[in-house]
């Protein structure tokens, strides 16, 4: 079993060098929880199939349930849809960023740990600072369900991580309580 280090972070004005050590965590292949403005997620690398493993192994999560990426700026979407059509657009201009997630057509580099083999990949644009920041250092999407084990409350507080899953990620990025309280709606 691994260390998971907690980490107090501020919300509005995260230290970059936090997001810098947590990104560099990410790109290694390891895992993150990080808060949005809904829940704490669980964050690894979505173009890295084997760090997605990981997501799975960590909340003891059925491979067959499709993740969600987070990205930062509608640009990142063109690198996980192959097509956004003009629905999309204007929910994408009203509610991104938010607890908004789409389902779209995959593009076909999207690794099929996260579509979970389907044709389609769920992706959403967080409105918080700490998860914008860290999908920005990154460079890429961050796949990031609730940061809990399969089946318990969705944690709200990065104390509720460290219960479920304290050895199974490497860091948690601790920003006090999520805004909602509520997954986003899909």
């Amino acid at each position: 079993m691994r260390t998971t280090r907690v980490v107090t972070i501020s919300p509005t004005h995260p230290l970059p060098e936090v997001i810098q050590e947590a990104a560099v965590i990410l790109r290694q292949g390891g895992t993150v929880a990080f808060p949005t403005e809904t829940v704490y997620g669980l964050g690894a690398d979505a173009m890295n199939p084997h760090a997605v493993r990981k997501v799975f192994e960590a909340k003891g999560r059925p491979s067959d349930n499709p993740l969600i990426v987070h990205i930062a700026d509608e640009e990142q979407l063109s690198e996980f849809a192959e097509e956004i059509p003009p629905i999309a657009k204007q929910l994408i201009s009203k509610f991104w960023p938010g607890p908004l997630t789409l389902v779209l057509k995959a593009a076909a580099i999207v690794p099929e740990e996260v579509t979970a083999g389907l044709e389609t990949v769920a992706v959403r644009m967080p409105d918080h600072n700490v998860a914008l920041q860290l999908i920005r250092e990154l460079g890429s999407g961050i796949v990031g369900p609730s940061a809990n084990a399969s089946g318990r409350p969705s944690p709200t507080q990065a104390q509720h991580v460290l219960d479920d899953l304290k050895g199974k990620v490497d860091m948690i990025l601790d920003a006090g309580t999520t805004m909602i309280g509520l997954e986003s709606t899909v």
